[in-house]
C-alpha cells in the first residue's frame, strides 16, 4: 500500500517506503501529502548523505525531526553549527541558510507545501537577500 484515504475523506495513510525518492540538496527526499489539496503542508522522509548544499527558502518553514543519525552529526544554521542526536527537532524559518552535516534520516514538515522553486542554493559564506 502506498497512500490512501477512507471513503469519507477523514483520514489519509502514507507508506513512505512506497513514496518515490527524489534528489534534493541534502540527499534523497520522499515527499508526501502534496496531493492533498485541503492539507496545508508536506512531510518528507529525507536520507541525508554526502556533502549537503547550503540553501534557504524564501517563504517555506521547515521543521526537521531527527529519526536517526551517525555519531557527530550536526546542523549548520546561518553559519552556526549545532550537534544533533535522534529525537531532536529544529524549526528553520524562511531566509535561514542551512544544511545538515553527517549521515542522518529526518522527517521534514514543510509549511506551506514544498515548492522546489522556493529553494535557493548559496555558497557557504553567502547570506540571503
Amino acid at each position: 500500500m502506498g497512500s490512501g484515504k477512507c471513503a469519507s475523506g477523514r483520514y489519509y495513510l502514507v507508506d513512505f517506503d512506497q513514496v518515490p525518492g527524489v534528489s534534493c540538496p541534502c540527499g534523497i527526499a520522499h515527499r508526501a501529502l502534496a496531493e492533498l489539496v485541503d492539507y496545508p503542508a508536506t512531510i518528507h522522509r529525507t536520507e541525508i548523505t554526502g556533502v549537503p548544499k547550503p540553501h534557504y527558502h524564501q517563504r517555506l518553514t521547515e521543521t526537521y525531526y531527527v529519526l536517526e543519525c551517525e555519531p557527530g552529526a550536526q546542523i549548520e544554521l546561518d553559519g552556526q553549527i549545532f550537534p544533533l542526536k535522534p529525537g531532536m527537532c529544529i524549526v528553520i524559518r524562511p531566509g535561514c541558510i542551512h544544511r545538515a552535516l553527517g549521515r542522518m534520516t529526518i522527517l521534514n514538515f514543510v509549511l506551506p507545501k514544498f515548492d522546489p522553486s522556493d529553494e535557493v542554493l548559496v555558497e557557504a559564506s553567502s547570506t540571503p537577500l
